[in-house]
């Protein structure tokens, strides 16, 4: 197998990440993608109370242990598998048992701060910024934290005060600079994502050509 195509795509919590790379492994295919979450990563708090765990930041690059996706990705850019770990929003802990992965054709690493750490940034063929307006971004947010994570609503605007904003502001905005795409609008921007899908197929096949 050849080494894997890497795509990083960035951007601001709920600014249609996910939406983006749907479309991309649509295009492509499940068997040819493998999708990295850096949300997977958060450390695990079981050894603090619950209450401490909510308080925490988790929009701040220390909330993350980029260092383990960092050697998963070496894994499998070497075309060895990785056991990914499996992170469980609703306690702020790690699931006991990881997720086994082959490596795929194409590798999407997604995440808020995924272009602002420049050993990720290192392994992208692509870099992508979804982009998306504040309140747009807060809304989805607030939608999702409360129907999919068990969150309350004013945990959730807490919460987006208190770290959310502030560490957008400081470490995903200034990030943008070193996307190679940017798309505005988020997930829903049909020509932005068709562009980019189109660029990863042209990237592709000219690798198969030189190959």
């Amino acid at each position: 197998m050849r080494k894997p195509f890497v795509i990083g795509i960035a951007g601001g919590s709920a600014s249609g990440k996910s939406t983006v790379v749907h479309e991309i492994v649509k295009a492509l295919g499940d068997d040819d993608v493998l999708v990295l979450m850096h949300d997977s990563y958060y450390r695990d708090r079981s050894d603090v109370p619950l209450e401490v765990r909510r308080q925490a930041n988790y929009d701040h690059p220390e909330a993350l242990e980029t260092s383990l996706m960092v050697a998963h990705l070496e894994q499998l850019l070497r075309c060895r598998s990785a056991d990914l770990p499996v992170y469980d929003f609703a306690t702020y802990t790690r699931r006991p048992e990881p997720l086994r992965v082959q490596p795929r054709q194409v590798i999407i690493v997604e995440g808020i701060l995924v272009l602002a750490d420049e050993r990720l940034r290192s392994f992208m063929d692509i870099k992508v910024f979804v982009e998306a307006d504040a309140d747009v971004r807060f809304i989805r947010r607030l939608q999702r934290d409360v129907q999919q994570r068990g969150r309350s609503v004013d945990s959730v605007i807490e919460q987006y005060l208190r770290t959310v904003r502030p560490m957008h502001l400081e470490f995903v905005e200034p990030s943008k600079r070193y996307a190679d795409i940017i798309i505005p609008v988020g997930g829903y921007n049909a020509v932005g994502v068709d562009m980019l899908v189109t660029k990863i197929k042209a990237s592709l096949e000219e690798r198969r050509r030189e190959a």
